[in-house]
């Protein structure tokens, strides 16, 4: 029960602080407050506007926002977020263009389970949904799943990632940002061995950690710091009464907003000072640059805690993936054995998360796979962020992504997996 109280606790503290800033807004917008302006007055209200926008924003999923696009045919045509597989833990979802003709390309972008909701990638969908069929995983609130549904970890969410790929078919393209890159690997191999004629037909691998040793980070290197008891003790909490998955094991969304907001302390704080005297100014609006980066930053979510604590044993601490001793419902998958789907790596030269390193280390686990289908970009001066949504991402990266997806798109050729083994990885082959 100790778990669920402070889970209750956490929750109750948020809550406070919300009426708190609605309770300050509500008081500097008395009427009679206006007979003798007092400048202290309107810094009480800016206050409470922001305060409790902030805090408000932390329980609420945000919306995609994408509600029209203009096609080449110069018409504003819908888009219809359509689901297309629904699971307890997470849904298939597409973004369909309605009125348009059905694009060649069909992408699967794989978001993180890491404390934050798919619309994370919002800016990513929204730069690749012009040229593209563009489906995503939007994972579930962990807090809002049923006891009855059962556990989530690691291998449950390559699992997922296999029948969504299944689900699309052979002529797609996957694309996997920051955490789900090492079981977004795993899977494409699983369905190497598994079902060949389910494969992708290329893997683009932007930030994963696939061998986290291989460059340590703060981030990274956190399992190393702590034993598996301690971070159950210290991060697992028990979801309380007033949801739906009331008593199941989490790793709490703002437990890990916590360690995203520590690890900028200055910079956070500073962004909200700011925020504030302009809010006392008038100058702040709904849409202006610091609401609509905090409205998707401080949006979280809790994860399983099976989930959690398998990554940090399995991918951090016991590097499984990195040394390609990764095992799935019994089965111990292979990375060597993905022969045919083209992989490509793009790394940030300054990513603090997942440093450069890290993610490229999966083209020599591809021992299987021709030179001519292995290929690398590191962008230099790009951070972790800038990758997959930023402008290194719309005027770098993307264009190469997509070169590199058209170059891929037909029907794989029956190889030499012990002539292609042979060959060393070509690392710069797309960013040429």
């Amino acid at each position: 029960m100790k778990y669920m109280a402070t889970y209750d606790l956490m929750e109750s503290m948020r809550n406070t602080n919300q009426w708190l800033g609605a309770t300050a807004k509500s008081l500097a917008a008395y009427p009679m407050f206006s007979l003798v302006p007092n400048p202290a007055l309107q810094w009480l209200g800016a206050w409470g506007e922001v305060t409790e926008r902030s805090f408000e924003r932390m329980v609420a999923k945000p919306d995609w926002g994408l509600d029209s696009f203009t096609c080449e045919d110069g018409r504003d045509h819908l888009i219809n977020v359509k689901t297309v597989v629904e699971r307890p833990f997470g849904d298939l979802i597409h973004f369909e263009v309605q009125g348009r003709e059905t694009k060649k390309r069909q992408i699967l972008l794989v978001a993180p389970m890491s404390g934050h909701y798919a619309t994370l990638l919002r800016s990513t969908v929204k730069s690749l949904v012009s040229d593209a069929e563009v489906y995503i995983t939007d994972w579930h609130n962990a807090r809002d799943i049923p006891v009855s549904e059962g556990k989530f970890d690691i291998e449950d969410y390559t699992l997922y990632l296999v029948d969504f790929m299944r689900e699309l078919g052979p002529d797609t393209h996957v694309i996997a940002v920051c955490q789900p890159a090492p079981l977004t690997l795993a899977a494409t191999a699983y369905l190497a061995e598994q079902d060949p004629d389910a494969q992708p037909r290329s893997l683009t691998l932007i930030g994963g950690p696939i061998d986290p040793d291989a460059t340590p980070t703060d981030v990274t290197d956190f399992g190393n710091r702590v034993t598996m008891s301690q971070l159950a003790e210290t991060a697992i909490q028990q979801v309380g009464f007033k949801f739906k998955g009331v008593g199941r094991m989490v790793y709490p969304g703002l437990l890990q907003l916590t360690s995203f907001m520590s690890m900028n302390q200055e910079r956070h704080s500073q962004a909200f000072s700011d925020q504030i005297v302009r809010a006392s100014k008038g100058e702040a609006s709904d849409h202006d640059a610091h609401n609509r980066f905090y409205d998707e930053y401080l949006a979280v979510m809790d994860m399983p805690a099976e989930f959690y604590l398998s990554t940090v044993e399995r991918i951090f601490k016991n590097g499984e993936i990195a040394k390609n001793e990764f095992v799935v419902d019994g089965h111990k998958v292979d990375i060597g054995a993905i022969t045919t789907v083209a992989v490509k790596t793009v790394e940030g030269e300054k990513d603090d998360i997942s440093a450069p390193g890290q993610c490229v280390a999966a083209l020599d686990l591809c021992t299987g796979l021709p030179d001519s289908k292995k290929a690398n970009h590191l962008e230099p001066g790009a951070g972790h962020y800038g990758i997959f949504a930023g402008s290194s991402w719309r005027n770098n990266i993307r264009p190469l992504v997509l070169e590199f997806i058209d170059s891929n798109s037909g029907a794989p050729k029956s190889k030499d997996k012990k002539a292609a083994a042979s060959k060393p990885a070509n690392k710069n082959a797309a960013a040429k």
